[in-house]
């Protein structure tokens, strides 16, 4: 017998800081220890939403500058690393310019407002990516049970 997932929606943010590419605007990824700050949204579960799950995506436009960076993309729930990925930014005499996408899933989220973030850092030595644009950010928090 199949299971079925009901799902009601408990609450939803979205933030585009950057709408379009544009290399006037572009900002240098800082590197690893420090992060750069993309984005941010705030999402509020009620109490007695449990199980739950938020679904979060996030868009970020990446110019090569120099050699072949490595990006490691986090995000944070109330400063709390959930999630990591990385991505390889080639350079000059290659692919420059990427827009990096990824999507992470936070489970059971205790009742209250979260301030979710997304950062990045470049982990490579001698290496240069620039945010270039666009940057999105998005949260769906949704109630779950079978």
């Amino acid at each position: 017998m199949a299971r079925i997932i009901v799902t009601r929606i408990l609450d939803k943010a979205a933030v585009m800081p950057r709408r379009s590419f544009n290399l006037a605007t572009s900002f240098v990824i800082r590197r690893s220890p420090a992060r750069s700050q993309l984005a941010t949204i705030t999402l509020r579960i009620p109490t007695l939403s449990q199980p739950n799950r938020v679904d979060l995506v996030a868009t970020v436009g990446v110019r090569g500058v120099t050699g072949i960076a490595q990006i490691l993309f986090r995000i944070f729930r109330d400063g709390r690393e959930i999630f990591n990925t990385q991505q390889g930014i080639e350079s000059v005499g290659s692919e420059q310019n990427y827009a990096v996408t990824f999507q992470a899933e936070d489970r059971n989220v205790p009742a209250g407002t979260h301030v979710y973030t997304v950062t990045a850092e470049n982990r490579a030595a001698n290496t240069r990516a620039d945010v270039v644009g666009p940057i999105s950010f998005s949260g769906l928090a949704v109630r779950t049970r079978t």
